[in-house]
């Protein structure tokens, strides 16, 4: 079961990458949003609401898994990734598949991730998984949030 929980939380072992592990789990959301395209089921836009859905999934099994390794790796250790994954969806919800708008998500979501302003850095004062994926659920909903302004007045 460790090695289930390792495979979640590294995000496939993205998180295991020597150089930006957040960088690399965020380019694997973006790869899983691309597949999705690719097999015309990427479910954001118009209807959003399965892909919400598989949000909220991941997300939950991600705080688990996170739970389950702490005690181990210790507090948001940067090969927990599966976070990154769920922000770089969430700032793509409402939002039509394009390389463009994938692109902008990934770098908003990567600026709000990484400098954690308006609020973002005290999310990880939350215990656990939870204090892991929080901050990067309200950064990917910043970076959905100005890509959706970005869009509007484009």
């Amino acid at each position: 079961m460790k090695q289930l929980h390792i495979l979640i939380v590294t995000t496939f072992g993205a998180g295991f990458s020597p150089i930006a592990p957040g960088t690399a789990g965020a380019i694997v959301g973006c790869v899983f949003l691309w597949a999705f395209n690719q097999i015309q089921i990427f479910p954001s836009y118009p209807n959003p609401g399965l892909f919400i859905g598989l949000i909220i999934v991941v997300a939950l099994i991600g705080i688990y898994a996170t739970n389950q390794l702490e005690r181990e790796w210790g507090k948001d250790p940067s090969k927990v990734v599966i976070d990154e994954l769920v922000g770089v969806w969430i700032a793509m919800i409402f939002v039509p598949f394009t390389w463009l708008n994938l692109f902008l998500a990934f770098g908003l979501f990567r600026f709000f991730d990484i400098l954690k302003p308006l609020g973002i850095r005290k999310m990880e004062n939350f215990k656990g998984g939870i204090g892991v994926m929080a901050d990067d659920v309200l950064a990917g909903i910043y970076a959905n949030l100005v890509l959706q302004l970005i869009l509007y007045f484009l």
